[in-house]
């Protein structure tokens, strides 16, 4: 499996305006003011963008760099842009088509009409899936042709291209909207695992990696990834759903959770073999536990049912703190019910965006982690399903539901891991709280009248702790 790489260069007076491979006049290429221009069209425009993580904000753009090319007559600009946001400064890729003249059916990507040419959102024109599969290599081979690509609705972080090909199927080609400098973790993660032979992940086909100019690194010069493509698996539900759905019935979710937390351990062992492990040494630990009483701070000063049982919390943070930890290794790190898929048997769950959490540092994001966090974050998960259905038009009592399906989740991870989870329940239980912490801020903050649903699991994990 190859990784195709393209350089990005920073635009100057003496550096073309054209990537590797580019022919003829390529649209969109133009001066200074014209480029001035598309930036102050292009911020609007970004702000009502799902992707967009400065929600309520105005972008204050400036242009790091852009690749461009053409292909079949039609433009391709990808522009990279660092958006001086108050919550902090973002890159952004912004990939965008340029066209001389409207193309049936396009009308709703158009971003903007600068000097009679029509710059587009690339990922809604089918000439950009043609482009980026063409630069993504599948076991040395292209990908394409593609017959018909369409972009997936309901993302928030990233743009993803479902991509009729002839020779590779359906393929889901993601388009990476925040930039890091490093590895993303949902290619290497999901490529290790894919390689591995694992049915847990959609196949993998490849990576298209760029590099961008940026001061902080040592050589100036940062690298990552900007798309990736695997194996499109269509009509299926996600395990948020199917969870959703057997409980509003009042059916056992019990024999699923089984089933999903035995695939949950089967992933975390692939990887723990695929991939580099490490010992959880005190630096390791303290960093980790030094994390969470900074989320706890956050969340009590905010919330005050949070500072009422803040001690508490603390003294769960510090007893994690004091016990041995498991071995650290690659993890999903960002796992809930959603990021899993309900696959017909023998395949079983397939599980999705090992991105991790997408504002956090890459770096931090591809460290080796304790595999517990992914079971902490499922456990939450399932308390999510109940409270939700607590806060429908018509209210739903499930009663002791979450409680049975997480109790069969841990069963069926314990049996597939040959881990006794109840020796490490104290640094389980530690996890477990300082999801809900973060959940508790992220309500308050956005959908305050679920606030509740971590509410209730922080008072319920620190009583049985204490």
């Amino acid at each position: 499996m190859l990784t195709q790489s393209y350089n990005v260069v920073q635009p100057g007076p003496d550096i073309p305006r054209t990537g590797a491979g580019a022919t003829g006049s390529v649209p969109g290429m133009s001066d200074a003011a014209h480029a001035d221009r598309l930036l102050t069209t292009l911020g609007p425009w970004m702000a009502g963008q799902r992707w967009y993580a400065a929600k309520g904000g105005t972008p204050s753009l400036t242009l790091v760099s852009e690749l461009t090319d053409e292909v079949a007559g039609v433009g391709i600009r990808t522009l990279f842009l660092l958006d001086d946001a108050p919550t902090g400064a973002v890159l952004y890729q912004v990939p965008l088509t340029v066209r001389s003249a409207p193309e049936p059916g396009l009308d709703a990507a158009v971003v903007t009409d600068l000097d009679g040419e029509l710059y587009l959102d690339a990922p809604h024109d089918p000439a950009y899936a043609q482009w980026l599969l063409g630069r993504i290599e599948a076991d040395g081979e292209a990908i394409g042709p593609v017959r018909g690509a369409r972009v997936l609705s309901g993302e928030q972080s990233n743009t993803s291209i479902i991509c009729e090909t002839e020779q590779s199927g359906t393929v889901i080609a993601k388009v990476f909207r925040v930039l890091h400098d490093g590895d993303n973790p949902d290619v290497t993660t999901q490529r290790a695992l894919s390689a591995a032979g694992s049915a847990r992940v959609p196949r993998t086909f490849g990576a298209l990696r760029g590099e961008w100019p940026d001061t902080a690194q040592p050589d100036g010069v940062a690298h990552g990834h900007l798309a990736f493509a695997q194996e499109f698996l269509p009509g299926l539900d996600d395990a948020w759903r199917v969870a959703l759905g057997a409980a509003r019935s009042g059916a056992s979710f019990a024999d699923a959770a089984d089933r999903l937390g035995a695939a949950l351990a089967e992933v975390h062992t692939t990887l723990a073999d695929a991939m580099p492990t490490e010992s959880a040494g005190p630096d390791q630990v303290d960093a980790a536990v030094a994390t969470m009483r900074g989320r706890l701070a956050t969340a009590a000063s905010e919330v005050p049912d949070i500072a009422e049982h803040a001690d508490a919390i603390a003294a769960v943070y510090d007893r994690a703190a004091t016990i041995p930890w498991p071995v650290l290794q690659r993890i999903h790190g960002d796992l809930h019910l959603g990021q899993v898929l309900a696959a017909p048997e023998p395949r079983g769950w397939v599980f999705l965006d090992f991105e991790g959490e997408p504002l956090r540092p890459m770096p931090e994001r591809s460290r080796p982690d304790v595999a517990l966090r992914d079971v902490a974050g499922m456990l939450r998960s399932f308390d999510y399903v109940a409270g939700a259905l607590a806060h429908d038009e018509d209210p739903v009592d499930t009663g002791s539901w979450a409680e049975e399906a997480r109790n069969a989740f841990l069963d069926g991870y314990g049996r597939a891991s040959g881990a006794d989870l109840r020796s490490h329940r104290a640094l389980l239980d530690a996890f477990e709280l300082d999801k809900a912490v973060y959940e508790v801020v992220y309500e308050a903050r956005n959908r305050p009248t679920w606030v509740g649903i971590p509410v209730a699991a922080v008072a319920r994990l620190v009583a049985r702790a204490s």
